[in-house]
């Protein structure tokens, strides 16, 4: 048969059928983009855009197969086909609709990054779990509908076979949503917050984004994403440093080494003297003025122990803040000639 024939079997149906999926198919980033409930990883929004592309591209293929090359779609495997892809793509689209709108309805409004952004809670996350499940549930009774599967015994295979699939691999997926729905429900760490883990030394950062599996985390120090599984998290010991107990602020502590032969009250001036430069030499506002608490942590071997603490309420410049104070207080050290280098000591037993 030539081209012409083929032509000749469609109707208007078939091309309303065809230029829908087109249209979706040329349409799908702008319909995903406009159910996108924040800023995400573009490489995984790109693999969903593709998913709806290529669903509507196999719906065009099978339809176009079955109805017009072999005309057996009224009741042959094409119809069955056209169907699964069809019922496939209309629940990974509700899916999408229906998180946007949870997301909206019950997440929590917050300030990252200067931006304003709708961040998950324990309400969204878990209605987003149900109703992923109900529509999963809904999806593969409509396939197994479709495939006939009319008996007990067939359905039930299909089923448990899933089941099986599930349960053998739930030590791999289920501590960490669980996990992240535990970090959700207390409200310890939330996205926007800065914390610092416990890890053969600390590392500070900002919860980028918590999701089902696992926490993305800016590094502040090296400024790159880290992503953690959300049941590896629990395990660290979590400082969350934007939930201060005190309303002026997180309370730091710097630490320096200073010679006995330098007279306490010449140090407490120098430390005095480089809080004053802080805010018209490096613009580093405090959480208030005088805020520096000045006092020995230990009296050592060779050096007497200093520790300057003051309050700050910005966390997410704590690095940056932590360098220009010690800056400050080195640079004011040298004007008052008093060394913070530990010094060597000799104790002559003659």
């Amino acid at each position: 048969m030539d081209l012409q024939s083929y032509l000749d079997r469609i109707d208007l149906l078939d091309y309303l059928l065809i230029a829908l999926n087109l249209l979706l198919l040329v349409l799908a980033r702008r319909i995903l983009l406009f159910f996108r409930a924040e800023e995400g990883d573009e490489s995984d929004f790109a693999f969903k855009v593709q998913v709806f592309r290529a669903l509507n591209l196999l719906i065009i293929l099978s339809y176009g197969y079955s109805n017009i090359y072999l005309e057996t779609l009224d009741s042959g495997p094409g119809l069955k086909l056209v169907s699964i892809w069809v019922i496939i793509y209309l629940s990974y689209l509700i899916k999408q609709i229906v998180s946007f709108w949870v997301r909206n309805k019950y997440g929590k409004l917050r300030d990252i990054n200067g931006e304003k952004k709708s961040i998950e809670t324990y309400t969204s996350r878990l209605l987003s779990l149900l109703t992923g499940v109900v529509i999963f549930v809904i999806a593969l009774i409509s396939i197994i509908n479709v495939l006939e599967f009319n008996n007990l015994l067939q359905a039930g295979g299909v089923i448990g076979i899933i089941g099986v699939f599930l349960a053998l691999t739930q030590n791999a997926w289920a501590p960490d949503i669980i996990s992240g729905l535990i970090f959700l429900n207390n409200g310890m760490i939330e996205e926007g917050d800065v914390i610092e883990l416990d890890d053969n030394g600390s590392f500070i950062g900002i919860v980028y984004k918590t999701k089902m599996f696992h926490t993305e985390i800016l590094n502040l120090v090296n400024n790159h994403r880290v992503m953690l599984k959300n049941a590896r998290l629990r395990e660290f010991t979590i400082h969350n440093l934007s939930k201060f107990a005190s309303a002026k602020g997180l309370r730091e502590k710097l630490q320096f080494k200073i010679a006995y032969d330098v007279s306490p009250e010449k140090v407490r001036q120098m430390f005095m003297a480089a809080e004053e430069k802080l805010e018209n030499d490096y613009g580093i506002k405090l959480a208030e003025k005088n805020t520096f608490e000045i006092g020995i942590l230990d009296t050592g071997d060779h050096a007497v122990e200093w520790a300057v603490y003051y309050f700050t309420k910005d966390v997410k410049a704590l690095i940056k803040n932590r360098q220009a104070i010690r800056e400050c207080i080195l640079k004011t050290a040298m004007e008052f000639d008093i060394s913070l280098a530990t010094p060597i000591t000799h104790v002559n037993m003659a």
